[in-house]
């Protein structure tokens, strides 16, 4: 595994953990969320890329 991959598996699993469905988290709406999914497409970018 490369350090590209890694990243992204880390990145979906944080995406998925900050999605507002339990209680706890309804409040927070879908900033987590959303600043998670851009840093995630930029990794994936990079990834592709050849970059990380």
């Amino acid at each position: 595994m490369t350090l590209g991959t890694i990243l992204v598996i880390i990145l979906i699993l944080l995406l998925i953990g900050a999605v507002p469905a339990w209680p706890h988290a309804r409040s927070w709406g879908v900033y987590p969320s959303g600043m998670l999914g851009v840093v995630l497409v930029i990794v994936i970018i990079l990834v592709l890329m050849r970059a990380i």
